[in-house]
């Protein structure tokens, strides 16, 4: 049995009994049951940092260095986001998506993964350049899965709004003007991130000698998808398109970084396992 596994295990079962209690306010407003889905993410959020710690006391460093302490993170960063937005109104149903995007990804990463690699075992020269690269992919990636919520619940009420079907839950949204412009905002701060951390790859890959891999699928992908969010913001700031446009840009973009996630073992750079 992996060290911490009995943490992980209560972890996802408080993960699941807070989503029960978040969408049970989604569905009907009850203060009581956002009050103890909050209660839980903060429960769920302790039992991640233990778990961390656990990993670190276990590896002797702090663990992000593998596909499945990556994954790990960017759930712990997502809780935090939500839990952030969980102070504000009218954001309830963003804080539901984002933890069963959160609550999925933690249940598929002990299904998928085990942390049992040492991905940076020949990449000693550039080891801070990777762990960096790490680090602002994942801040990058958490910012625009925000933005990809925000693009669903702009799509769904922009259909409902223009069916003229008015129901509680789009009393409950946030108008099209602010989704709009918390999207913006979140791929201004998600775009950026992820164009710095392929430039600290980029940098990596040179200073320690492998030339070849700067034609990596995986490298020559996410500078694909990088052109992607590059279109949206030129088109966002010139005001070519409407917001529904937008948002499609902004869901095919993280549609792209999602692909381009599942070919890590298609990529000799992003496969981790220090070859």
């Amino acid at each position: 049995m992996l060290p911490g596994s009995g943490v992980y295990d209560a972890l996802i079962y408080t993960y699941a009994l807070s989503l029960l209690f978040v969408f049970s306010d989604c569905i009907r407003r009850n203060a009581s049951a956002k009050r103890i889905g909050t209660g839980l993410l903060v429960v769920v959020l302790v039992f991640q940092l233990v778990f961390m710690g656990i990993r670190t006391w276990t590896e002797q460093h702090l663990p992000f260095l593998i596909t499945y302490d990556f994954l790990f993170l960017f759930v712990l960063i997502l809780v935090i986001t939500s839990l952030i937005m969980s102070r504000y109104p009218r954001l309830e149903f963003t804080v539901f998506l984002l933890n069963l995007i959160g609550f999925s990804v933690i249940v598929l990463n002990k299904l998928w993964f085990q942390p049992i690699d040492n991905p940076l075992a020949t990449w000693q020269t550039v080891h801070g350049l990777l762990i960096l690269h790490i680090v602002l992919a994942n801040l990058g990636f958490v910012a625009l899965t925000v933005a990809a919520v925000f693009s669903v619940m702009y799509l769904f009420l922009h259909r409902r709004l223009k069916a003229k079907k008015w129901t509680e839950t789009t009393r409950r949204l946030p108008s099209l003007e602010v989704l709009d412009r918390y999207m913006h905002m979140a791929m201004l701060i998600g775009a950026p991130l992820l164009a710095v951390s392929v430039l600290v790859a980029v940098i990596s890959i040179i200073a320690d000698g492998r030339w070849g891999l700067l034609f990596d699928l995986k490298v020559l992908a996410t500078a694909a998808a990088m052109c992607v969010y590059v279109i949206y913001l030129v088109s966002k700031r010139s005001n070519q398109h409407s917001g529904v446009v937008m948002a499609k840009w902004a869901l095919a973009g993280y549609a792209f970084l999602i692909m381009n996630f599942l070919a890590n073992s298609w990529s000799a750079f992003h496969q981790w396992t220090g070859e």
